[in-house]
């Protein structure tokens, strides 16, 4: 089974704190070469909610950049929910910009054939409707849809019980219409729900005032032909493999 490979292997460091939706403070777990520890400004991947967890002490791992214009010079691309000293630490990745080139491999080097067949042919941004979709192959449309909100935390240390709600649903309402809008006889439509760790099968929750319409853009969608399925992508500081992937029946 072939493995997506980072340009450079990932350093480990510790989350010291998320400053703002855009930073992280990470001191590097390996020295510099002056023999100091100091503490890097990250940039954070994900600017929204990251689970129901405070970002003090969490492990990491991230990357440096060799490019000069950038305002930071490293990106924290996972974290783990284990204790700082566990040696084997299992990743949760968190850059979902990156996600996309992570399952265009997959799909390009044939591993995701149950799904979809000819992947090797995949094409990135294509319109549908008023959406711009992440893939298309042959006639079959591909949304990836990254999920980090609700990382099971419970029992960490660092859980926050009161999170405020989900809120921006907007464009998963417009994407789950366009997808269901553009199935036409001989094409295809998914929703790959896509986790950067082990996680288990995707259920609807109960929905609320925030969420409603989320669900009933995915049942109006789903009765029209479009498919959900899920994506497991496990990281470490060399790659990406894939783990599974299944279909999924929402309702």
């Amino acid at each position: 089974m072939k493995k997506y490979f980072f340009p450079k292997r990932l350093e480990e460091g510790t989350v010291l704190s998320r400053p703002n939706r855009f930073i992280m403070k990470v001191r590097p777990l390996r020295k510099q070469a002056n023999g100091k520890n100091s503490i890097l400004t990250c940039h954070c991947p994900c600017t929204g909610r990251i689970g129901s967890i405070r970002f003090e002490g969490i492990p990491c791992l991230f990357s440096r950049s060799g490019k000069k214009e950038r305002k930071t010079s490293c990106t924290v691309e996972a974290i783990s929910l284990d204790p700082p000293g566990k040696k084997e630490k299992k990743w949760v990745g968190i850059n979902q910009v990156e996600a996309n080139r992570y399952v265009e491999f997959f799909l390009k080097n044939g591993m995701l054939g149950r799904m979809v067949k000819g992947g090797r042919n995949a094409e990135r941004e294509r319109k549908l409707g008023k959406s711009r979709i992440d893939f298309e192959v042959g006639g079959t449309f591909i949304e990836v849809k990254t999920l980090l909100m609700d990382l099971p935390c419970e029992g960490h240390p660092n859980y926050i019980e009161k999170m405020p709600p989900f809120v921006h649903f907007q464009r998963m309402v417009k994407h789950f219409r366009d997808l269901g809008k553009g199935i036409r006889r001989g094409s295809r439509a998914i929703m790959l729900l896509c986790y950067l760790y082990g996680a288990k099968p995707f259920r609807v929750p109960k929905p609320d005032r925030k969420t409603i319409r989320i669900q009933r853009a995915a049942r109006a969608a789903q009765k029209g032909g479009l498919e959900t399925w899920q994506i497991n992508l496990v990281l470490d500081n060399e790659g990406v493999r894939l783990a599974k992937y299944f279909p999924l029946k929402l309702f």
